[in-house]
């Protein structure tokens, strides 16, 4: 076992539901194997200005079940340079900060990646956002909760779509990847999802549209994600009514998607990772994240994560194609 005396804790990026879970199970793991934890606030910012508190069994008490984070994010431009990386050292230096779990998503592992590289800091990660669009685990922190936020509205949607026998739009987010889209769409029957992974094909959407209509269908669900190659759930929305006439509208669901309370199965998920951050630490293991496989916890190198791109299940797709006839 590695000697480990004090670990810092930061989450950075965008916020995701289960990331107090994370930091719950980061800082009771680390009191268990009498390790103190310094909690760093507002992502890398925090770190170079030296924003930090140390964390005790009771700044965790009654988190668990809390969206958001209780160290806040941000994201730094200040520590893409030398010396805004240099000042961070030097805080962890003077804090006597061994290691550092960070809670987030690429950019997240990038600067984590930096730190060990130049300054030979020991560096875990965990993967926390809602995109799941991180290699190396099948699911990230948050991404749970956040179709369940979606599907959640979906389904909404479509009671008074069908009151009003119109079609609706619904844009997710995702950023550039498609899962939460897919997902939702599945769940939640839509008649066609538009994810970046796949080209659309917008006379074959106002097609599907169509032989709903004369199937007697008097509304439709299309399910978008932010970063379709065809624009925005607007912009391709205008296209549909442009080459067929059919009335429409349009729900941008955003940030909705990152707050709430997070699922049982976040909450698991991140209690298994963050305390997975700890014992890698203790074991050696560094400029690596902790993601799960088929349900085991498994590290995965740092350079890999953004040199590899994961991809949404094309049986899926598939699936989604039949369905929506």
């Amino acid at each position: 076992m590695t000697k480990i005396n004090r670990i810092g804790v930061l989450t950075s990026g965008g916020d995701a539901p289960g990331m107090n879970a994370c930091i719950r199970a980061v800082v009771r793991t680390a009191i268990y194997y009498n390790i103190e934890v310094i909690g760093i606030m507002r992502g890398y910012a925090g770190l170079i200005d030296g924003e930090m508190v140390k964390m005790e069994l009771s700044s965790v008490s009654n988190i668990i079940q809390h969206g958001g984070t209780i160290l806040k994010t941000a994201r730094s431009e200040a520590f893409k340079t030398l010396e805004g990386r240099e000042k961070a050292s030097k805080n962890l230096e003077k804090w006597g900060i061994d290691a550092l779990v960070a809670i987030g998503g690429d950019g997240t592992y990038r600067g984590a990646s930096d730190l060990n590289k130049e300054y030979g800091i020991s560096v875990i990660g965990a993967p926390g956002t809602i995109d799941n669009d991180i290699f190396g685990t099948d699911y990230t922190i948050g991404y749970d909760t956040a179709i369940n936020i979606a599907l959640d509205a979906v389904d909404r949607i479509r009671d008074t779509a069908s009151s009003h026998e119109r079609i609706f739009f619904v844009e997710v987010m995702g950023r550039d990847s498609g899962f939460i889209a897919l997902d939702v769409g599945v769940a939640g029957g839509a008649e066609s999802i538009l994810i970046p992974e796949i080209e659309t094909n917008i006379d074959k959407l106002c097609n599907i549209l169509k032989i709903g209509l004369e199937r007697g269908k008097k509304s439709s669900i299309v399910i978008v994600a932010e970063g379709d190659d065809s624009g925005n759930s607007y912009e391709i929305a205008e296209k549909v009514k442009e080459k067929t006439g059919l009335d429409y509208r349009v729900t941008v669901l955003g940030h909705i998607q990152r707050g709430g309370s997070p699922t049982a199965r976040d909450r698991i998920l991140a209690s298994k990772l963050g305390s997975s951050a700890v014992e890698a630490l203790r074991d050696g293991m560094t400029n690596v994240m902790m993601g799960e496989i088929q349900g085991k916890v498994v590290p995965t190198k740092l350079e890999a994560i953004w040199s590899n791109k994961k991809t949404v299940d094309h049986d899926l797709c598939h699936l989604a194609e039949i369905l929506s006839i």
